[in-house]
């Protein structure tokens, strides 16, 4: 019996030391990191049962591409089309203005207010261009997926329609991520100031997560419109008679309710410059 007891202290004594480094390498690595080739986090694939599949996309350069009327006459397009990816907002067009812009496009950012836009020439967006990724965003009422969200509704008629197309959602947990990243840059709460965030601030934050670096394109600084000098373009390359640029950054930037605050990200974008791999270019920026 003293034998058996002895035998059993002993195997314990052996097996302690084993239990404690066990223990110790669980707590010390945890579980593996991870996988970043799985796609980013925020970003949803619309397409019927495959609702989990996240934006698979990296590119070492990116030219993101602005709608500025600051495009025109730039004749950058050459310089656009050689880099590996590029990016464009909305509805902005490429023909017509391939020599200043440039005609390929790799990923769209679009807005909930642009999708009846692309839908009216839904032929030239989702089957010419059928080689584009295109990114949505939108307010949770607008998004939802319980059969509510009205243009979440018409993304996924689009997706079973053009099952080619690569069309993902901006998650409501990274509009919130957005939203805090406003405020701590700037000290103020979106929602209480009655501002929206862009479809350029989404843009820029998509780039930085996908992107090792960005070439930004037609992009003024936020003391561009208060300069003597300034050059006076329409807001959108494309749309020649509409309002002056920095008239629509101005009427935006100093509304109660509802505008956005182009100027105010323009400051944020000079932040990040000095943080990530970035340039502007037509007008370059000097920091």
């Amino acid at each position: 019996m003293k034998s058996q007891m002895l035998r059993w202290l002993c195997l314990l004594s052996l097996s302690l030391p084993l239990l404690f480094w066990f223990g110790h390498v669980i707590i010390r690595d945890g579980p593996p990191p991870p996988d970043p080739s799985t796609g980013l986090s925020g970003y949803m694939r619309v397409t019927p049962g495959r609702m989990h599949q996240l934006l698979n996309m990296h590119c070492s350069q990116c030219a993101l591409v602005s709608s500025s009327g600051q495009m025109l006459k730039a004749g950058a397009g050459k310089e656009i089309d050689e880099i590996g990816c590029v990016i464009r907002m909305n509805n902005a067009p490429t023909r017509g203005f391939e020599r200043d812009v440039g005609s390929r496009t790799s990923l769209r950012v679009v807005s909930h207010t642009s999708v009846p836009l692309l839908v009216k020439n839904e032929r030239y967006y989702f089957q010419q261009s059928a080689d584009t990724t295109y990114v949505f965003w939108g307010p949770e009422r607008n998004m939802r997926q319980d059969g509510k969200g009205r243009i979440f509704n018409i993304l996924l008629k689009i997706a079973k329609k053009y099952p080619n197309v690569s069309i993902y959602a901006v998650t409501r947990e990274k509009i919130l991520y957005c939203d805090s990243v406003f405020q701590n840059e700037t000290g103020k709460n979106r929602m209480k100031t009655g501002a929206f965030l862009s479809t350029g601030f989404f843009t820029m934050i998509l780039a930085i997560d996908m992107c090792d670096s960005i070439h930004v394109y037609g992009m003024i600084d936020d003391n561009h419109c208060s300069r003597a000098n300034h050059s006076v373009v329409p807001y959108h390359y494309y749309e020649r008679n509409r309002i002056d640029e920095c008239r629509m950054y101005k009427v935006h930037e100093h509304t109660k309710r509802g505008g956005h605050r182009f100027i105010t990200e323009k400051a944020i974008y000079a932040k990040w410059a000095k943080r990530h791999k970035m340039e502007f270019k037509h007008p370059s920026w000097n920091f």
